[in-house]
């Protein structure tokens, strides 16, 4: 997902998985054989009760360059949702600036944290709800042709971030999407089902792994297409 020279920026909410994300390319900056520049963003959407701000002076204290916008994405979600739900809304429009920041600071890939459970429950929403099988793709080429997208914890379960989280005592900036929270979503009842599912099959997320592995964009990914590889490092480390 990474070569030599690449310019990453990586998006951060204050959630457990963006800032798990942060120090595992931290890390790899260190010990990785190739050079690559990592910053930092993160889009404040201006929702009542969630604050990132905790984040400028941890930031500050890594010593990673670090850009910081406020966007009032909540207040022009009452003019601008029409039939879409406020997370998608929300999600395209820090999606938006943060393509924004990348080409502004002359970066040219942008990392994204979301992991095994998320792609498993947009696959069941896509298939359930617009009877399309589709999911979020491990590494493409935006549209424009000027960034690419990666998500380099598409292998990895929400439980083990959760337990490097607390391991790691990160500060993540609790209940980091409150207007999700606030009430039951499509994507909640898919965690609750998947939850119930693998309680009763425990290779579950591996099959579901297996059947999405195609839409996944693995043929523009070193790292994916040596997955089933014991020595593929880092990311097949993570046992579905």
């Amino acid at each position: 997902m990474i070569v030599a020279g690449d310019r990453v920026l990586l998006g951060v909410s204050g959630g457990k998985d963006s800032l798990g994300l942060l120090h595992v390319l931290r890390h790899l900056q260190k010990k990785a054989p190739l050079p690559f520049d990592l910053g930092v963003a993160t889009v404040d959407p201006g929702i009542e009760g969630f604050d990132p701000s905790p984040l400028i002076p941890y930031m500050a204290a890594l010593g990673v360059p670090y850009f910081y916008e406020r966007q009032e994405i909540a207040a022009r979600a009452e003019t601008a949702l029409g039939n879409d739900s406020f997370c998608s809304f929300c999600a395209r429009m820090r999606r938006g600036t943060l393509y924004r920041i990348a080409r502004e600071q002359g970066y040219t890939v942008l990392a994204l944290a979301q992991h095994l459970d998320d792609i498993a429950e947009s696959f069941l929403m896509s298939a359930f709800h617009a009877g399309t099988l589709h999911t979020m793709r491990a590494h493409y080429r935006i549209d424009a042709g000027d960034l690419r997208v990666i998500r380099p914890f598409i292998y990895v379960r929400e439980r083990q971030l959760h337990d490097f989280a607390q391991a790691a005592a990160l500060p993540v900036i609790a209940d980091n999407c409150p207007a999700c929270f606030r009430k039951p979503t499509e994507r909640a009842a898919m965690k609750a089902l998947l939850a119930g599912e693998e309680r009763r099959h425990k290779g579950l997320f591996r099959n579901i792994l297996h059947a999405v592995r195609p839409l996944l964009g693995a043929a523009e990914t070193p790292l994916a297409a040596r997955c089933d590889d014991p020595g593929a490092g880092l990311w097949h480390n993570a046992d579905p």
